[in-house]
């Protein structure tokens, strides 16, 4: 769950929050529904690895810019601005409430990008919660998801945090008692996949082996990692692993070195592995770092 910093100086409010990605526990596409949309059954997990977001209501010459808000971050890749997620929740709430202040967002990126480790939603959740939070807006969880939607399918579950099931397009929310694992590798190879294209070649993929979602719910309750192992499933890698070794060469060697599951999350390419034994998760990192199959390489946890 976002963790919240809020400051108050003079004339200026700041609040810090950090921003969680999520790993794909299992990932089921059961169709696709009359708006376009897929219709999916998920088991969404919140990790360690977050972009951290400074949000300061400030006066307009502090800014020196036109625009009531402006987001930056530390590695230069929000494109235009105006569709970043960051933005779009800070608009959303801005008009809605009436809010005069100027408001400057700074994201550090720490989560993959493109990675389907839901970095852009967690940012526009990190948002939602920090607004609010800032300026006294009164909204409860059940009103933060429900503007959250409104922006993306994953944002409602970068709201709420922790272990939950995800169903229709990832709004309609479960949530779960959070499963303790300390060890969880996080691999992101150095290549970009197309989510709208993997969620289009999955509509003509043959699934011979779909999630058993209650099975893996059970195995998470009792923290039985053999069951969990066993369970993990990610329909959408029928389509990303065969189009990228690397997705293949990563869940070998993190397997190989104990992980009792390694699995791609999302629509890829990031690939996570579950260890229990911290030894055998840092042997996994340094030969996974050694063969330089990767442009971001994370070792952190489960968190609620």
């Amino acid at each position: 769950m976002a963790t919240l910093w809020c400051f108050l100086f003079k004339d200026m409010k700041e609040i810090k929050v950090n921003a969680h990605g999520k790993i794909n526990l299992s990932l089921d596409v059961l169709g696709t529904r009359p708006d376009g949309y897929h219709e999916l059954d998920m088991i969404m997990q919140s990790v360690g690895i977050c972009d951290v977001l400074t949000i300061k209501a400030v006066s307009s010459d502090e800014l020196e810019t036109p625009d009531q808000i402006v987001v930056t971050d530390n590695a230069g890749n929000l494109g235009a601005m105006k569709d970043n997620l960051a933005y779009r929740a800070a608009k959303l709430l801005v008009d809605e409430f009436g809010i005069e202040e100027m408001i400057h967002i700074h994201i550090e990126k720490n989560i993959p990008i493109a990675g389907g480790m839901a970095g852009g939603s967690a940012d526009c959740a990190a948002t939602l919660k920090g607004i609010n939070e800032m300026f006294d807006l009164g909204l409860d969880l059940e009103g933060l998801k429900e503007r959250g939607v409104k922006l993306g399918a994953d944002v409602p579950f970068c709201i709420l945090g922790g272990t939950a099931r995800a169903q229709g397009i990832g709004e309609v929310l479960t949530p779960l008692t959070t499963c303790k694992l300390d060890n969880v590798l996080i691999a992101k190879p150095d290549i970009s996949v197309s989510t709208a294209e993997v969620y289009r070649r999955i509509d003509t993929t043959p699934v011979e082996r779909h999630p058993d979602t209650e099975a893996l719910i059970k195995a998470l309750a009792n923290e039985d990692y053999d069951a969990i192992g066993k369970e993990l499933c990610n329909v959408l890698e029928l389509v990303t692993e065969p189009d990228y070794e690397v997705i293949t060469q990563i869940k070998n060697i993190m397997k190989d070195e104990g992980a009792f599951g390694a699995m791609m999350t999302g629509s890829g390419p990031t690939v996570f592995g579950l260890f229990e034994k911290i030894d055998d998760a840092t042997k996994a990192f340094e030969t996974i770092e050694k063969a330089n199959l990767t442009s971001q390489l994370y070792l952190t946890d489960f968190v609620d």
